[in-house]
Formats: C-alpha cells, structure tokens, sequence
C-alpha cells in the first residue's frame, strides 16, 4: 500500500489517481474538551481535580478507561459503514511527556494512539494525526488546554523546541505506516506576530521531513486555521504539503445573525466566507484541506420542541456547505464523532452512568453558559452586559480590537475571560465531587457510558454525510 500524496491542488495515491478524504474529527479522547464530555474549564484542571477526589490511582484508571471505551473496533466499523475514509485525530502532548519532566517521551502515550490508528485501518479507514495541544497553548481558546486566554507558545522558544522534539519522536514511530495519510503539526494557530508561526512551520517541516520524508503533511492557516495572507511565498520550500482551513459558519450556531432559509444572499455569504479563507492558496495551485467544519444541534432539554426546527434549518447549513464542497472536489473533516449530545455523529445516551450522574450539573452548566462552544448566554447576559458595556465606554474605540479580532470581538473576550475562564474554574471541584466514594467498578461504570454500544446516533446528520460521502461534481 502507498502512502497518501499532495500532487499540486489534489491527493493522490502511488499511481497518481485521485483520493478525495472526507470523514470526521476524533475530538474530546485524546484530547478532551469541555463541551465533548461534559466537565468545566480545561483537561488538566478536571485531572488533577479528580487525582484530588478519588486519588492518583483511581484517576488514572478512570480515564484510561475512558480512553478505552470512547472509540473501539464498533465505532471504526459504523464508521466505516457511513462511507467516510478519513478520521482526523486530535491529541494533546501531556500524553507524551510532562511539564515538569519535558523531552522524556511517556511510551504508554502510544497505547491507544496506535490503538485507533489500527482499529481505523483494519476497515479501511485513513487517520490524520492532529497535535491539539502543545506547551504554552498555540490558541487562545480552551482546547488548547492551557488554562489562559494568552497563546504563550509564540512568546516562549522552549515551548516550541518541544513540539519540534514531540513531533520528531511521533514521525520515528509512524514513518512506515502509510494508512496514516498524513501529520496536522498544529491545531488553529493563534500567532500575534503573524510571521513566528511561518518561522515555526520552517522548523516542524525540516525535522519531520528528515525522519519521515513520505507523510503529507497538512499545515492550519493563522488565526484560528482562517488566515493565510502573511503566508507569501513560505509554500515553496514545503513540498508533499496541503493547507488546512476550518471552515465554521456562524449560520450552524445559536448565534447565527439570521434564520437560515438557504436563500442566494445566505448561499453566497457561505461561498465568500469559505473562497476567502483558500484564496491564497487557489491563487498558488495548492492542495486545500477543511480540516473542520460544521453546526451544532439543539437538545430536547434545552430547546424543547423548538429542537427539531432549528436542526432541520442546521442541516441546511450543512447540506449547502457540502455542495460547495463537492463542487470543489474538497477533501474534508467534520467536527466531530462523538460527545454528549451538541455536534456529534454519536452521542452519549441520557439513560447512561455518566449522563444520569451529571443531569444536573450539565444544565447549571449550560444555564451559566461557560462552554464557549455555541454557548446561549439567555441566563446571565444581565450579569456580564454592565461589563460590557463598561469597557466600551473606558476604552477607546481603536484600542477595543484585540487580536484575535474579528475572531474575538470584546463581547467574545469578556465572555471567554469571565465566564469561560473564570466561572468554570469555581466549578471544577463541584465536577470532580460527582466521583467521590466510587471504587474502580463503580468509575468502569460511568466510563463505559462512552462506548459505542451506549450512545445513539445522529440519524439525520449521518444520512447526509452517507449522501455525500462519494459525491463530486463538476465545476
């Protein structure tokens, strides 16, 4: 079997024929995030918080269990089964070497990495390997699992010096392995500079590519995987490489500026934002990859009988999304495969250990809105406006645009600090607490919850993905 090739703007097997990836984004395993599963603020904080709770041992057994259940055999198969042929694979470092022992490789990290990566291939699945969390935090944002609205990756070399040693160690391991389609070095770069992340992308190609020099590799654009314009001519030293946008629209989410009715003015609004972020790509004849994309649902619990309205008008979203695509003959990776209930291909049944035992805390959760994810702020809105509107009458209207702006407007930034930030870290103790007591039956238990068997799927979602999982037509 060959390896998977960028080949101007498409990828390519050994003979040179044409392989369009289009599948899913394995978010919240192996590296969690709060929205996926369930808990407040960031991975790191939940695990030293339940460490605290039930003790190291127990912890540690408790999410490898998780990490056991959430993706198996069952779900690569009904993966499969849809259609798709890619799974992009989100992890973070922590997995393979600690802060206060840094450049030591921990090779129980590869357990179930490899794990996955075998399970996809056994049907005929591709993988993309996809660094989410690095030391010091690429992004601004809560999946980089840094605890901190400041990407301090950018202002620190040694944080860098580690990635680049990380990836080094992960292109030994997987140099020969050709169902893995290719590396994704960094998730959403958020780099103020605009110029350090180029300097930084220089460096990961040069090291991966003296290791592992078959592997597409598959490089994010600045700011949130949106921006390539300070890119210029880097393109020309990178060769076997294609460019990743995420491709979110803000008509898949509760704060969509209109209702969706797939009008011409809305359908070109979507062509617009998704030709911006690949022009200078298309500009240069290079390979693009959607590395995310795609709406969130409303939930019964939540919405009401308002649900399956709004998710009739998300599929909207998705289905024109995916006929650009096809258009396009684009190579894409929704977001996500499995959570709790909000975006996922599968979700987590609310009959379950883990879903029965959080009820409560999932709806004070929701109702305090400190996920950042398509968060409803209806509750508490008259809590953080005077704050707002504060800041907008101390601050001069030139000093309001923060990078990551237009990402970030103040509005998202007060919300991020004060309530994502904030707030969520008052309540990673009440998460952990929900364990306390329970011995290692009873932790397999709520564990299991996430394994194929106890979730339910998301009918009208997949049926779409199936539909266009081989679906191209010409421009």
């Amino acid at each position: 079997m060959s390896y998977i090739k960028v080949s101007g703007t498409k990828l390519v097997d050994g003979n040179g024929k044409e392989i369009i990836l289009r599948g899913a984004g394995l978010g919240g395993w192996m590296n969690m995030e709060n929205f996926i599963t369930g808990y407040p603020g960031c991975e790191y904080q939940i695990r030293e918080a339940l460490a605290e709770v039930v003790g190291k041992e127990k912890s540690e057994f408790f999410f490898d269990r998780f990490l056991e259940y959430f993706f198996q055999d069952e779900d690569a198969k009904f993966f499969k089964s849809l259609g798709l042929n890619c799974i992009r694979i989100a992890f973070n470092y922590r997995h393979f070497e600690d802060d206060m022992n840094p450049r030591v490789l921990k090779p129980e990290g590869f357990k179930h990495l490899d794990r996955v990566i075998d399970a996809c291939a056994k049907h005929g699945i591709y993988t993309i390997l996809d660094l989410h969390a690095v030391p010091g935090g690429q992004n601004t944002d809560w999946h980089s699992d840094h605890g901190t609205h400041i990407a301090n990756f950018w202002k620190h070399k040694d944080f860098q010096d580690r990635v680049v040693w990380l990836w080094e160690e992960l292109a030994k391991h997987y140099v020969g392995n050709t169902w893995i389609a290719g590396y994704n070095p960094l998730n959403e770069p958020t780099d103020p500079t605009q110029t350090t992340l180029i300097q930084f992308y220089n460096r990961i190609y040069k090291a991966i590519r003296d290791i592992d020099p078959y592997h597409a590799l598959f490089l994010d654009g600045n700011t949130f995987a949106s921006d390539f314009s300070h890119f210029g001519d880097a393109c020309k030293n990178w060769e076997n490489t294609a460019y990743s946008i995420h491709d979110y629209s803000l008509f898949g989410f509760p704060a969509s500026p209109e209702p969706y009715v797939s009008n011409d003015t809305q359908r070109r609004r979507l062509r617009r934002s998704y030709e911006k972020k690949r022009e200078w790509m298309d500009q240069r004849g290079l390979c693009v990859w959607n590395g995310e994309w795609g709406p969130v649902y409303a939930r019964r619990e939540y919405e009401g009988d308002r649900m399956d309205a709004i998710n009739e008008e998300r599929y909207r979203v998705l289905k024109d999304q995916l006929d650009i695509y096809n258009k396009d003959r684009l190579s894409w990776s929704i977001w996500l495969y499995k959570d709790i209930g909000f975006q996922g291909m599968v979700y987590v049944s609310r009959e379950t250990p883990y879903m029965q035992l959080f009820k409560d805390f999932l709806a004070k959760k929701h109702r305090l809105a400190i996920d950042a994810w398509g968060a409803d702020d209806t509750h508490v809105r008259n809590v953080y406006q005077p704050l707002i509107d504060h800041l907008k009458r101390e601050v001069k209207p030139e000093h309001q645009n923060l990078y990551p702006f237009p990402v970030w407007k103040l509005e998202d930034r007060v919300g991020r600090l004060a309530r994502c930030i904030l707030v969520a870290e008052y309540l990673v103790k009440e998460w952990a607490e929900h364990f306390r007591g329970m011995d290692e039956k009873e932790l397999d238990k709520v564990a299991k919850s996430f394994a194929f068997e106890n979730c339910l799927q998301r009918e009208g979602l997949n049926r779409i993905l199936t539909e266009n999982a081989t679906l191209v037509k010409e421009a």
